[in-house]
């Protein structure tokens, strides 16, 4: 089995809670993990079927809608435990609204303008999400789900302050 990569240890971390089919394992990752991790759908299948092939999960007998439970076995309870253990390196910034604005002289203004504008509303929605799910936390939430949202908070307030502080004339030729 090679090494574990971070969708699969993922999808592993999740069945650590218990059986779950692809599909509630998709919605999991989106919902609790896609504003800071992405993976589709066929990547959730794809790692799903090669870790039931190692031995790392079970596949359970199919349901409703034909959908397949799995479960986390021994072995991978230890590939996750190896997985986490290790230092994860360091982070790679993906943010494609900076590619456009790197190359931004290449537009009209007024399409980067718009741009920015919408992806600024985006950000300042998903501030307003964050801030609804930090005071609906009970006071016994899970400190590391806790760390992830803060870091949440902090990441959204501060590329709204860099929308706030880009030049006027940014997308003039």
């Amino acid at each position: 089995m090679r090494p574990l990569n971070a969708t699969a240890a993922s999808l592993l971390g999740f069945l650590h809670e218990g059986p779950m089919t692809g599909w509630d394992l998709v919605a999991a990752a989106q919902e609790r993990i896609g504003d800071f991790w992405s993976l589709t759908q066929s990547q959730v299948y794809r790692e799903l079927s090669t870790m039931a092939e190692a031995g790392l999960l079970r596949a359970g007998a199919r349901g409703r809608r034909d959908r397949k439970p799995y479960e986390i076995t021994d072995a991978g309870r230890e590939a996750f435990a190896k997985w986490v253990d290790k230092e994860p390196g360091p982070e790679t910034i993906r943010f494609p609204l900076l590619l456009t604005v790197m190359f931004g002289r290449h537009l009209p203004p007024e399409r980067l303008a718009a741009y920015l504008e919408a992806h600024r509303a985006a950000h300042a929605e998903r501030l307003a999400d964050y801030e609804r799910e930090r005071a609906e936390l009970p006071p016994d939430a899970d400190p590391h789900a806790v760390a992830t949202l803060t870091f949440g908070l902090a990441y959204e307030r501060a590329v709204l302050d860099w929308f706030d502080a880009l030049p006027a004339g940014l997308g003039s030729r």
